[in-house]
């Protein structure tokens, strides 16, 4: 389902998509889209934190470009419009709407609930950001781009957080993901896994991206990290 969740800027509301547990939810899990939009691939890794006892939430974060965008990475005309959408997105809005989705997040739980936040992709990035700029109870963010320029804000991390880092990634070079290593494995609160040979994507829920054997264990470790960090 859907929900609708107010901008902290008043400048209107943009759309969620839920996925329920049954039951009592174990917390709640934000998952952070890439630029393809709130997709099916976005859709089916809520359902599956749902599977696992969780709210989920993704919202929309591309709203206030155009509401609702949907692409295919796979298609290349609508790899290159996400590219463009991308590249028109106000980070630091995503921020306060992800800021917005957890306080509806944790409003859902009762008030009591912890909140996780994951992001891939663009959604990597934010994520770090989150972490760093929000009270998000615990973070993972898969092969973020460019976190290298955001390593001065990591004084700023109060809980843990996890970054998966794909080897071959063709947007993430080894000279950013050596300053990463650099920058934050002395980082008591942050781990970071590096997936040699991997490329950008590679734990996309559906498509020519993912790379099973991969995508399979860095899920695992998110899976683990979540449990002891969200409940």
């Amino acid at each position: 389902m859907t929900v609708r969740i107010d901008a902290s800027d008043h400048g209107g509301s943009f759309s969620a998509y839920v996925a329920e547990p049954e039951g009592t939810p174990r917390g709640a899990i934000v998952v952070i889209q890439e630029i393809f939009g709130v997709n099916p691939g976005i859709r089916r890794k809520c359902d599956e934190w749902a599977a696992k006892g969780y709210l989920a939430l993704a919202p929309d974060l591309f709203w206030r470009l155009q509401q609702g965008i949907e692409l295919d990475p796979d298609i290349p005309e609508q790899f290159q419009e996400a590219l463009g959408w991308m590249n028109r997105f106000d980070q630091n809005k995503g921020i306060e709407d992800i800021e917005s989705t957890i306080r509806a997040a944790r409003a859902k739980l009762g008030g009591h609930g912890k909140v996780g936040v994951v992001g891939y992709c663009l959604g990597g990035r934010l994520a770090f950001m989150t972490a760093t700029r929000t009270d998000t109870n615990a973070t993972v963010g898969y092969y973020g781009v460019g976190i290298d320029n955001l390593l001065g804000e990591k004084h700023a991390i109060a809980h843990p957080v996890l970054l998966h880092i794909a080897g071959a990634d063709h947007f993430v070079s080894p000279e950013v993901q050596a300053k990463m290593h650099a920058g934050l494995d002395d980082h008591p609160k942050v781990t970071l896994y590096d997936y040699p040979g991997e490329n950008h994507g590679f734990a996309a829920e559906m498509g020519n991206r993912r790379s099973e054997a991969a995508a399979q264990l860095a899920d695992e470790r998110t899976a683990a990290f979540f449990a002891e960090q969200i409940g």
